[in-house]
């Protein structure tokens, strides 16, 4: 069998997307080689047609696939293509079958492609995930079903596979996708299969705080962690929760790495997206960043896809670049940020928002030194 696998994310913008692959087509690819048949990774929706089977897989809802015009069909109707994916909807994606989804990933699928860019000057750094992690769920699923995630199929978080299902003894590191491991009931089973490996490793997604208990705390400070710590702080009315277990897990955490908090913002749980819901929103993610700055933890904003066609878009634009580059947050102040005279665009930005949102002027002088001293 011939079979063609598309990672839609990829060729949508792959400047974007390089950074990770797409744990679903190395699970297909892989499964499809041990049967003997010949795989593709296509970077292109053309000639697809050609393939006995050609799977889409999508993680990002804001991948777009071209919808077929005169001379071109769309892909997700042909006979031969089948398509999942988070980026079609968890709870819509069919799951991949038992066999494929407990399968050995394929790690060489985006050797060529890679191989490629690196020609093209790519540093081989922003392309670590593919070369050196072995990657997969220990377990799978949250109870909090939050309105924005698109995983909401579960009630708790389950087990999923042992890590050893995906370990490739040749890569020095591992990097898991579980969506709350410190809500999972028998975490320690993960913990203690991780120490057995002795493989630095890393939870990808913002880890739940909220759900953080002592012996959790302890656990996670004493593993091989792979730099930084990563958790979340989604909504401003959890603040009073993560200070307290903030608090708890300064008491137990590595003072030599960094604990960082993905800071969601844009997104309106009243789905009004009003000029009003713009302004408070704005508020409640400089207040968060500044809680985050007096306790010495770098954010990392992620915009909901609502930002970029908002009113306030440049601002969101302006806060991104700030936080998500800790040389810059690190050293200046929001407002010198605006005031650079290398971003001159921003300049009409500060003026607008301090005339329009008078209440933030005073998140745009606070500077790291000054905060956390």
């Amino acid at each position: 069998m011939n079979v063609g696998i598309i990672d839609a994310d990829l060729i949508f913008d792959d400047r974007r997307h390089i950074t990770f692959p797409n744990l679903a087509c190395m699970k297909l690819s892989g499964y499809h080689k041990e049967r003997g048949d010949s795989v593709n990774l296509l970077l292109s929706y053309d000639n697809i047609s050609h393939f006995d089977q050609v799977y889409i897989s999508k993680v990002f809802t804001d991948t777009q696939i071209p919808q077929g015009n005169t001379f071109l069909k769309n892909p997700l109707e042909q006979p031969n293509v089948k398509y999942g994916g988070t980026g079609f909807f968890f709870d819509k994606a069919q799951p991949l079958p038992y066999e494929i989804e407990h399968h050995m990933p394929d790690y060489h699928l985006y050797d060529r492609f890679i191989q490629a860019k690196e020609k093209e000057g790519m540093k081989s750094e922003k392309m670590r995930f593919f070369r050196n992690f072995s990657i997969g769920f220990a377990t799978r699923g949250c109870f909090r079903k939050c309105k924005f995630c698109v995983n909401k199929k579960y009630d708790r978080p389950e087990k999923n596979s042992r890590i050893s299902e995906f370990l490739n003894p040749k890569y020095e590191n591992i990097t898991l996708l579980d969506d709350n491991i410190l809500a999972y009931a028998r975490w320690e089973e993960v913990f203690d299969e991780l120490a057995d490996i002795g493989k630095p490793f890393q939870f990808n997604q913002g880890m739940d705080i909220r759900s953080l208990k002592p012996e959790k705390a302890k656990a996670l400070s004493e593993s091989k962690y792979w730099k930084d710590y990563n958790f979340a702080f989604d909504d401003i009315a959890d603040k009073e929760t993560i200070e307290k277990n903030l608090r708890l897990w300064k008491k137990s955490s590595d003072r030599k790495k960094t604990t960082k908090f993905y800071v969601l913002c844009g997104y309106d749980r009243n789905d009004k997206y009003d000029l009003a819901f713009w302004k408070k929103d704005l508020q409640e993610t400089f207040e968060r960043l500044e809680f985050l700055m007096k306790n010495k933890c770098l954010p990392f904003l992620m915009r909901y896809e609502k930002c970029y066609d908002s009113y306030y878009s440049p601002v969101y634009r302006q806060l991104a670049q700030w936080t998500n580059h800790p040389p810059l947050f690190l050293k200046q102040s929001f407002k010198e940020r605006l005031e650079s005279p290398k971003n001159k665009k921003a300049r009409s930005v500060y003026e607008r928002v301090a005339r329009e949102i008078p209440e933030l002027k005073k998140y745009f002088d606070m500077k790291w030194d000054t905060v956390t001293s």
